[in-house]
């Protein structure tokens, strides 16, 4: 049978986590450097969860040292590792490889200095709300749905609990003082799931503080 939620967060929780952040990067890591994908899971985790590095190098390490048997596999209580794009026989090492990274990152306590999310993953770990917002109503069927941008704002305050909404405040905040040139906000805007332009006369960065303060 299937892993239990319990069992799949105790045991894979944060592993999970780790191989979440290499989707669409390449897994590219090498003993000497981490890829773009661990860097983003490295910076994001030290600065919300540092006590997760541990968690994940402890996960990362005991499934490479014992990957799932064909009983497990066959009963399906295990965590298949996703399709990362190396073969069956490379994902021990890279695994272990993994390990060893967050090992010498918690250990020398190199903490990446904050930046703006540069992975699809980051960004919506660290826009976890406003993701929801504007994948949820900015979608390319808001035209379909409201009238206009305004409508869609009015409809998103009308049905969200209020503590979501000041977290979707804060969020917008922190994306603003980021400080961004204008392509930078289009591509978080797309990033975090918008798939129609801000209204008319607005840039996109304009948009963002806008909608801050509408929800504000």
């Amino acid at each position: 049978m299937p892993l239990k939620p319990l069992q799949h967060d105790a045991h894979y929780g944060e592993l999970d986590q780790v191989m979440r952040a290499y989707l669409g990067q390449a897994a590219d890591d090498t003993p000497e450097r981490r890829s773009t994908a661990l860097d983003a899971y490295v910076r994001h985790t030290w600065h919300t969860r540092p006590w997760a590095l541990a968690v994940a190098e402890s996960q990362l390490r005991e499934y490479a040292r014992h990957p799932p048997g064909r009983l497990r596999q066959r009963l399906g209580e295990f965590y298949p590792v996703p399709d990362v794009g190396l073969r069956d026989a490379e994902i021990q090492g890279w695994l272990t490889v993994l390990a060893d990274h967050l090992r010498r990152s918690i250990e020398e306590g190199e903490a990446p200095r904050p930046s703006a999310p540069v992975t699809h993953w980051e960004w919506h770990a660290r826009f976890t709300e406003l993701g929801q917002l504007l994948g949820g109503w900015f979608s390319q069927d808001m035209p379909d749905e409201f009238d206009d941008h305004d409508a869609a704002i009015e409809d998103y305050r009308g049905t969200t609990d209020l503590s979501l909404i000041a977290k979707v405040v804060g969020e917008l905040h922190e994306l603003v003082t980021l400080d961004l040139d204008e392509s930078e906000y289009a591509l978080a805007l797309a990033e975090l799931g918008m798939e129609v332009d801000p209204p008319s006369p607005y840039s996109p960065g304009a948009w963002l503080a806008l909608l801050a303060q509408r929800l504000g």
